[in-house]
């Protein structure tokens, strides 16, 4: 079916009718086959942020004039399932995309003690201002998934509006992380709760292993003045012990309260789309803004079903893709 044919209200496949199903069958779905090519960002602090762009598009030889830019979620990366099905389907319409790895997510440990988090907007900027210099003749729009679709968010709330960003989707997005953080501490949402604060102490151990390794003393203080960790048994801990101390904050309520994207909505100048679910087991519906409240420029699009970053309604029938596709091309 042609993009310009699609339903845009999202039908889930039959055999995965539920919120959980949806979001795991994401999860462990066959990964497409992607080829992309990386490319280093060096920041103004020091530290590095690696790119991954769709190879069989040659940025400077095709027709548009867009490059589509990912922001991938919690624990993901560049080579996620859900951001390589998106570049899978621009690369066969044409549309140049580059994925970009959070700090530390690229499979090379960062050079700093912070690594990412829900709030990184400097982080985007910086990547959005190198690329523009790069790419001068392009626009762009973006696409952020769960904790990337919040990131994106607050950055374009934040830069008021910029005319080279023509378009913004965001997917799953915790808008309020307070909420979403309180949902993974009860029920079912504490598996996805105990699997996240998991993979982020291993990979917290691996960079303390590393600066130890390589003798950074000034970067592995700021690890040691963090005190013992070993207690920590959720995200609301992980980020009041970790997050909060290296990023600045003074506890994880002011991360929460200054870098939940709700807070940045009526601030948005771009034409933007919202995909969420009212059965995704991490962000409660008492997280999601009211689409009466929006300002017009934002269309909320809530499905009774889809899961976390889920939207699977078939095998062949990659509706999220296609949704966003037909988003950034209109």
């Amino acid at each position: 079916m042609p993009s310009g044919a699609q339903k845009k209200e999202f039908e889930p496949a039959w055999w995965l009718p539920g919120g959980h199903i949806q979001t795991l069958y994401r999860k462990f779905s066959p990964i497409e086959t992607v080829r992309q090519v990386r490319q280093r960002i060096e920041l103004k602090d020091g530290d590095f942020i690696d790119l991954d762009w769709a190879e069989n598009i040659a940025v400077v030889d095709n027709t548009t004039d867009m490059i589509v830019v990912i922001l991938h979620g919690l624990c993901g990366c560049a080579g996620s399932s859900y951001v390589l099905s998106l570049q899978r389907l621009l690369s066969e319409n044409g549309i140049p995309s580059v994925a970009m790895n959070f700090r530390g997510c690229s499979g090379e440990v960062n050079r700093k003690a912070q690594a990412y988090h829900s709030g990184v907007s400097e982080d985007v900027e910086e990547v959005f201002s190198s690329l523009s210099h790069l790419h001068p003749e392009k626009n762009f729009a973006f696409v952020g998934y769960s904790l990337g679709g919040n990131v994106l968010l607050k950055w374009l709330g934040e830069c008021s509006g910029n005319s080279r960003v023509k378009k913004a989707v965001a997917i799953s997005t915790p808008f309020s992380l307070s909420y979403c953080s309180q949902a993974m501490l009860r029920g079912l949402g504490r598996l996805y709760g105990r699997y996240f604060v998991k993979k982020l102490l291993a990979d917290f151990s691996t960079k303390k292993f590393h600066f130890q390794q390589i003798v950074n003393r000034d970067q592995l203080s700021k690890i040691q003045q963090l005190g013992e960790l070993s207690d920590i048994s959720s995200i609301w801990e992980f980020d009041d012990k970790i997050t909060a101390p290296l990023h600045g904050f003074k506890d994880a309520e002011d991360y929460y309260n200054k870098c939940s994207s709700i807070c940045f909505l009526d601030s948005i100048k771009t034409h933007t789309l919202l995909i969420q679910s009212q059965n995704d087991p991490l962000v409660p519906l008492s997280a999601i803004p009211l689409r009466g409240k929006l300002v017009p420029h934002i269309n909320l699009q809530l499905s009774k079903k889809g899961g976390h970053v889920g939207f699977i309604s078939g095998r062949r029938d990659h509706w999220l893709e296609r949704r966003i596709l037909q988003f950034i091309q209109v």
